[in-house]
Order: C-alpha cells, then structure tokens, then sequence
C-alpha cells in the first residue's frame, strides 16, 4: 500500500505554525462612537418621549380624534358602543381662515350643545346627527315629514328620500318653521323617535361643530366610510 508523507512534513515546525496561524481571519476592530454622539441619541430618545404625548393631543384637537357612540339617537346607521373617526380638519382649515365651516347635507357631523348635561355633570354635551338644513334654507315639518324649500328647490323638497340617505320613519314634532340664518344649520337623529336634535334645541352654529363622521371601525364586522 502507498502512503503519502504529511503537507508539512518536511517544513521546520514553527514556520509550518507560524504559517497556520497567519490564514487564521483577524480579530474584528470595535468602535465606539464619540461620547458626544451617544448623548445626542440619548437626548433624541428622551425628545421623542416628550413629544410623543403633545402630536397625539394635537392630532385629536385639529386632526382625527377617536369617538364611541353613546345611545340610539342614530339607530340603525350607528349603534350604541361604535368605534368612529372623526375629521376634524376642514373645522380647524375654516378657523384658521375665519371662515365659518358649513359641511354637505346628509353628513353626519359632532358638535357641542350647551344645555344638556353630559355624563360627567357639565352643562355642555357632545352629539353626532345629521345635517337635514343649510343656511338659507326654509325647514318645515308637518304631517311627519321635514320639508326643505330653498332657491334651488322653491317648491320644497324632503331630504329624508331624496338624498344620500333614507329616512323611513315619520318625523316628528310637527311645529318647527325656521329659516335658517347664516352660519346656522338644522340637524337630526337618523332615528326619529328618539333623538333630541335641533327639532327640539334649534338650529347649530357651525363654530359648535367639532368635526365629521368619516369612518367606522369597531366592530370591524361594520367597519365603513361616511
């Protein structure tokens, strides 16, 4: 049988070592960043710490601001205990202009009313409705039916059936006849027979509005933009 010597067996014994020892890789270098460095990041942890409560209070006052429903005033477009977003945008845009912030009929908006005392015992509350009159409009209701007669619609018109949403149910008290003023509109609860709304307050100021219904997100089985 043949045999072969070793690779290094005719090498002297520390070069063959030191040979071996020269393929090994070199120890990996550490650096270590400027002590000035590691307290600029330390002070832009602590910043974004600070910052971080502020830009979520600023979003909520200008920007989006999350609601739950309270009640059935707005039955069966929204149920007790829904999730909402609200935009509250296009009202800090129209302050920020001076200009008073009228949004679309049939959208469904928040807004603060003085005089009804809220959970917590204040004399101001919260309420979602929707938009039924715009300024300049004529709002009446009789016979269970709100009629709205304007320039484009001297004849009148019931909002309740001929725009974006459907009102069924008959609508009551049947005393309201107001036109609506500058600034002003006329707001009601999607579910008639129970919802205290500008047929029983009046009309809204629009700087009482806080923002509009733009989407629904819990439950998630009825998640939905508005």
């Amino acid at each position: 049988m043949d045999i072969k010597p070793p690779k290094h067996a005719n090498e002297p014994f520390g070069q063959r070592f030191a040979s071996e020892l020269s393929a090994q890789p070199a120890a990996p270098e550490h650096h270590h960043p400027p002590k000035g460095e590691s307290w600029r990041s330390v002070f832009g942890t602590v910043l974004l710490f600070l910052l971080a409560p502020i830009i979520a209070i600023c979003i909520a006052a200008f920007a989006l601001q999350s609601y739950q429903v309270d009640g059935q005033s707005m039955e069966t477009t929204l149920q007790n205990h829904d999730r909402l977003i609200v935009d509250k945008v296009p009202r800090t845009w129209a302050r920020l202009t001076h200009h008073a912030y009228i949004p679309k009929r049939g959208d469904i908006i928040v807004f603060n009313q003085a005089g009804l005392f809220d959970a917590n015992g204040l004399a101001e509350k919260q309420l979602i409705k929707r938009v039924i009159g715009l300024p300049g409009d004529h709002v009446v209701i009789n016979n269970g039916y709100i009629t709205i007669y304007n320039a484009q619609h001297p004849e009148g018109f019931n909002p309740d059936t001929t725009g974006s949403y459907r009102i069924a149910a008959k609508t009551t008290p049947d005393n309201v006849d107001l036109t609506l003023k500058a600034g002003q509109i006329f707001v009601c609860g999607d579910n008639r027979t129970n919802s205290e709304d500008s047929r029983f307050f009046g009309p809204v100021n629009a700087d009482q509005i806080v923002g509009q219904l733009v989407l629904r997100i819990i439950p998630l089985s009825k998640s939905e933009r508005f």
